[in-house]
């Protein structure tokens, strides 16, 4: 890693060499899928390669490489439940194959729009965090790192942007009443 971060591309050519095999095998036990272990593993060397300039050698190079590359997983495994989710949610025809109605298709459009436009109109300190976290899956302390900003900051942006979001669509999911009567 001390030649990669000095630039030298065939040193990493060689890790990625030694390393890929059983780093495929062992997301392969996890995700149960060889042609996905292959993708993350291939991701994981990226990233490796994205942060070579942040590693510190303290001889425990292959559980750092192999800590990376379960963490990809494990972010692209919340994230597909979240689409999963997301797509029943807005389907709102109970998961079912058959092609949503007319008025379905109008009611998701229509809530996507309200949404954007709700997300648009929060001041971008609570934005950022907010769309970070719901809808890119990233961690507090990744945010934070991000944002320049601690992590307690973070959740109260966080806290804050969703109370302002619920009150901005508040209106429409009580049928244009600003609170149920």
């Amino acid at each position: 890693m001390r030649r990669v971060q000095e630039g030298d591309r065939e040193a990493f050519a060689a890790l990625v060499e030694r390393h890929k095999a059983p780093l495929v095998r062992f997301l392969a036990a996890l995700a149960r899928d060889w042609g996905r272990a292959e993708e993350v593993a291939q991701d994981t060397f990226v990233r490796l390669f994205e942060l070579s300039h942040k590693y510190e050698e303290r001889g425990q190079f292959t559980p750092y490489l192999f800590r990376i590359a379960a963490n990809l997983l494990r972010t692209q495994d919340r994230k597909e439940r979240r689409r999963t989710i997301l797509l029943k949610v807005f389907s709102m025809n109970g998961g079912h194959s058959t092609p949503p109605s007319p008025q379905t298709v109008c009611l998701r459009d229509e809530l996507s729009h309200r949404l954007s436009d709700a997300l648009a109109a929060l001041p971008l300190r609570y934005r950022s965090p907010l769309v970070l976290r719901d809808m890119e899956g990233w961690s507090y302390a990744d945010i934070a790192r991000a944002l320049s900003c601690g992590e307690g900051t973070v959740k109260s942006r966080i806290h804050r942007g969703r109370e302002r979001l619920r009150l901005l669509l508040e209106p429409y999911w009580n049928g244009g009443r600003p609170w149920a009567e």
